[in-house]
């Protein structure tokens, strides 16, 4: 049977199967986390450097993604950086570029000017009374009967596939072994993924196919990233990268974050 991928919401929902899964693992990065090529191939054993490479390219199509390269740093320590701006939402030309201009401007001097700060004065408020019986309180109930994020995955998994329905009493045993994942920076889509992809014609055990996954499959542990240095931010002299060969330009110059060449290949002869 062929591969299956589970739906994202979203604009995300729109993409193709490469596509939408390496966006589902960059929607799940902290901020500041490095998402070059080679670092996104290591941690996705589906698809080597060129696929990401073309993956990207696609996103920074649809409007997800745009590099900027700007300097960074004082005096003698002037370097020049890359950094990657992410946006769930896929935004068109004209936004990107009001938003890229808008971080190439130089930041106003901060004003000297002190602000007065209100200080709180302490109210007293007289105990309420309130007439007839009170309410009992309910064991268990608002917020501690919201089943977790790994628990509604495994639940759902029946429902991209029903070679992998599992019972409650399954999906809370599993429980722990799931949200280990989410511990690790993947989101609900990449783990349903990372479950449901070449499954075999028939699964006996449902409960066992998903827990040997759940262990055999589980991502890697990224180490947290660097805190970035006061020097860094902001850029200055900031240019827009183009995503497929990393020419540097302004935000007009560019469409779908790509360079005129990039966006016109050479015919085929």
């Amino acid at each position: 049977m062929p591969e299956q991928r589970p739906p994202l919401e979203g604009d995300f929902a729109f993409l193709p199967d490469r596509e939408r899964h390496i966006a589902g693992y960059i929607e799940a990065l902290p901020d500041g986390a490095v998402m070059d090529v080679k670092s996104l191939a290591k941690v996705l054993p589906l698809y080597g450097q060129m696929a990401v490479s073309s993956a990207l390219r696609a996103l920074s199509v649809a409007g997800h993604l745009r590099r900027v390269r700007g300097q960074s740093g004082e005096g003698d320590q002037v370097r020049w950086v890359t950094r990657t701006y992410w946006s769930r939402i896929a935004r068109d030309n004209e936004w990107w570029n009001a938003f890229l201009t808008a971080e190439a401007a130089p930041a106003p001097e901060p004003a000297l000017v002190p602000v007065p700060v209100p200080v709180p004065v302490p109210v007293s408020v007289p105990e309420q009374r309130v007439e007839g019986p009170q309410p009992e309180s309910v064991p268990g109930s608002g917020e501690e009967r919201q089943p977790s994020k790994a628990f509604v995955a495994l639940a759902r998994l029946g429902r991209v596939d029903e070679r992998l329905a599992l019972s409650a009493a399954d999906c809370a045993e599993l429980e722990p072994l799931a949200a280990e994942w989410f511990e690790r920076g993947v989101g609900a889509a990449y783990l349903t993924s990372a479950l449901t992809s070449g499954l075999p014609d028939a699964v006996g055990s449902p409960f066992g196919f998903v827990r040997r996954r759940l262990r055999d499959k589980l991502p890697p542990r990224l180490p947290a990233p660097a805190p970035r240095p006061a020097s860094e931010a902001p850029l200055r002299r900031v240019l827009v990268e183009c995503t497929e060969c990393r020419t540097p330009g302004r935000p007009e110059a560019f469409l779908d974050g790509l360079c005129r060449p990039c966006r016109q290949p050479e015919p085929a002869v």
